[in-house]
C-alpha cells in the first residue's frame, strides 16, 4: 500500500501547485485584503462541510495561524489578511481515514486586493495510483480506501483483518465458469487500510473482524469511478440464546441465537418514489429477529450489536432492501427507502476469455472425509426436486420453515403469529443444542447471505447444480467458516 509513499506524493504534487491572486498594477496600498475559497470534497464530487483551514506567514511558519471552519456549502474567508505570502491548507477527519497529510498550497495578497483559492482532497485517480503502485491483475480494478474504528471510543483499530470478495464470471466457449475473487488486507497502526484490485464497479462483500469481534458481512456497491471510501466500526456483543418449553419433558430447548449489545439505532422506512412512510414494515439487523415500524414508518432498534451492521428492511408489495449501518453512540437516525420495481440481480464482475481455468472446488476431498452430507449432480437429478429449495424438505436435519415459528412466549404470542405470516421461508438446520438455525449459504465459494428460500429458487434451479455439501456447526470446513454463526453452511456448486 505504501501509505508513506501516498502522503509524499500528494503533499509535493499539492505544494507544486500555486494559487496567486491576480494584482493589478496599481500604487494604493491598503491595509488588508481577504482571502476566501472553497474546499471540495473530490471522492464525493461536493463540497467538503466542516474542514479546518489554517492561514499562516509563509516566512514565518513557526507563528501561530488563523483558522476558521468551513461551512455547510465548504466555503471559507480570511479578512483583514496583510499584504505578503502565506501557506493555506485544511484538516479534516476524511483526511486522517484517507490515510494523507494535509494538503498545503501558497497564495498571495498584494495591494490589499481580495485572493480566492480552491481547496480539495486528492482525487481517485491520484489515490488509485499513489495507493496501489504495485502492478496490477487488471489495469481497470477498483480501490476500497478505509479505517477501521472502535465502535465506542472512536479509537483506530490496528491489526485487525479486513476482507472483500466477489463473484468473477468467464464465459468461454460451451461453458460459463464462477470463480471467488477474495482480497484480505491488515489494518495499520491508525486504522488506515485499502483493498486494491477489487470490481471496478458491481457488488462485492465486506468484513472487518477483530479477535472474536466482527462486523457483518454487508454489501457494497463499487461505483463507475472504481474508488469506495468506507469507514467501518467494530463492537463487541454477546449471544443470547432464546428457548421454547417443550411440554412433554417440561424441558427448555433452545431454538434461536441472538446478538445483542448496547446500541440503539433508530430510523424511518419510506417508499423509494415520494418518500412516504411505510407503515408496519419489518426491519431486522443481521441475523436478529425483526421488529415492525410503526405508523409513521418509525423503527426503534434497542440493544443492538454494535459497529458497522446491516440492516434489512421488507414490507408486502415492496422489494426487500439491505444497506450497510453504523451502530454507534450518538448515530443519527437512518432512512431506508423501498421500491416496488422489478428486483435485479446484484451485479457480478464479468470476464470475457477465449479459455479459463475451473474453478476447483474440493468437492471430491471433502467428500472423501465424510464430515458432512453430498449429493452429487447425479443424486439430486434422481431426487426430481421442482425447486432447490424442495431437496431439503425430507432431508435428515434439514427443513423450510420460518426463523421465529418454533419461538414460544408468554407475553404476546399472537404478534409472533403475524410476524411468522410476513417472514420469508428460510433454510434451516437443527444445531449442536436442538434448536432450529439458519445456515451460511454458500454458492461456488462466495458467501450469499439472508437468501430466503424463495430467492434461491429463482437465483439455482435443481438442475443447474453440480453438488451439494451440508454442514453442522462443528463440521464446517475452516474456509467456510463464519465467525460466531452459531449455526452450519450449505454449499452449493453449479454446472
Amino acid at each position: 500500500m505504501r501509505r508513506r509513499f501516498l502522503s509524499s506524493l500528494l503533499l509535493a504534487a499539492a505544494v507544486a501547485g500555486i494559487a496567486t491572486a491576480q494584482v493589478p498594477s496599481s500604487t494604493g496600498i491598503s491595509p488588508g485584503g481577504s482571502i476566501s475559497g472553497m474546499v471540495r470534497d473530490s471522492l464525493a464530487r461536493g463540497p467538503l462541510a466542516g474542514a479546518w483551514v489554517q492561514l499562516v506567514e509563509a516566512s514565518r511558519q513557526t507563528t501561530v495561524a488563523r483558522t476558521v471552519i468551513t461551512d455547510s456549502l465548504g466555503r471559507f474567508s480570511f479578512d483583514g489578511v496583510p499584504n505578503g505570502r502565506y501557506t493555506i491548507g485544511f484538516f479534516h477527519a476524511l483526511l486522517d481515514s484517507l490515510g494523507v497529510e494535509p494538503l498545503l498550497r501558497q497564495v498571495t495578497v498584494s495591494r490589499g486586493r481580495p485572493a480566492r483559492i480552491e481547496l480539495a482532497t486528492p482525487s481517485p485517480a491520484r489515490l488509485r495510483s499513489a495507493i496501489c503502485s504495485a502492478p496490477l491483475t487488471s489495469a481497470s480494478g477498483g480501490v476500497i480506501l478505509g479505517a477501521l474504528r472502535d465502535a465506542r471510543t472512536r479509537a483506530p483499530v490496528a491489526g485487525a483483518t479486513v476482507t472483500g470478495e466477489w463473484l468473477e464470471v468467464s464465459f468461454r466457449k460451451g461453458a460459463i465458469d464462477r470463480r471467488r475473487g477474495r482480497v484480505d488486507v491488515t489494518t495499520e497502526s491508525n486504522g488506515w487500510f485499502a483493498l486494491c484490485n477489487v470490481p471496478a464497479r458491481g457488488m462485492m462483500f465486506l468484513q472487518a473482524s477483530r479477535d472474536g469481534d466482527s462486523t457483518d458481512v454487508f454489501d457494497l456497491q463499487i461505483p463507475t469511478s472504481g474508488f469506495v471510501h468506507r469507514q467501518l466500526f467494530v463492537g463487541s456483543s454477546r449471544t443470547v440464546v432464546f428457548g421454547a418449553i417443550v411440554p412433554e419433558t417440561d424441558t427448555l430447548m433452545p431454538v434461536r441465537r441472538m446478538r445483542v449489545g448496547d446500541g440503539l439505532l433508530t430510523g424511518t422506512i419510506v417508499t423509494a418514489s415520494g418518500g412516504r412512510p411505510v407503515a408496519g414494515a419489518l426491519v431486522r439487523l443481521g441475523d436478529n429477529p425483526p421488529t415492525r415500524a410503526d405508523d409513521r414508518g418509525a423503527f426503534v432498534l434497542a440493544e443492538a450489536p454494535i459497529g458497522t451492521r446491516m440492516l434489512e428492511a421488507r414490507a408486502v408489495g415492496y422489494n426487500p432492501t439491505r444497506v450497510a449501518v453504523d451502530v454507534i453512540p450518538g448515530a443519527a437516525p437512518v432512512t431506508v427507502s423501498l421500491a416496488t420495481s422489478k428486483a435485479v440481480l446484484d451485479t457480478v464482475k464479468v470476464i470475457v476469455a477465449r479459455a479459463a481455468d475451473r474453478h476447483d472446488s474440493g468437492f471430491e476431498d471433502r467428500r472423501r472425509s465424510g464430515a458432512g452430507m453430498f449429493l452429487t449432480a447425479q443424486q439430486i437429478a434422481r431426487r426430481g426436486a421442482f425447486s432447490t429449495s424442495d431437496l431439503f424438505r425430507l432431508m435428515r436435519g434439514m427443513r423450510i420453515g420460518y426463523d421465529y415459528d418454533t419461538l414460544e412466549t408468554d407475553a404476546n404470542p399472537n404478534a409472533l403469529a403475524e410476524l411468522n405470516q410476513l417472514s420469508d421461508r428460510r433454510i434451516l438446520m437443527r444445531g449442536i443444542s436442538g434448536n432450529w438455525c439458519e445456515p451460511a449459504l454458500w454458492f461456488d465459494g462466495i458467501l450469499i447471505p439472508e437468501l430466503s428460500a424463495y430467492a434461491l429458487d429463482g437465483f439455482v434451479p435443481p438442475e443447474r447444480l453440480a453438488a451439494i455439501e451440508i454442514y453442522s456447526e462443528a463440521t464446517v470446513p475452516p474456509q467456510f467458516q463464519r465467525t460466531r454463526s452459531g449455526c452450519g453452511a450449505v454449499l452449493f456448486w453449479t454446472k
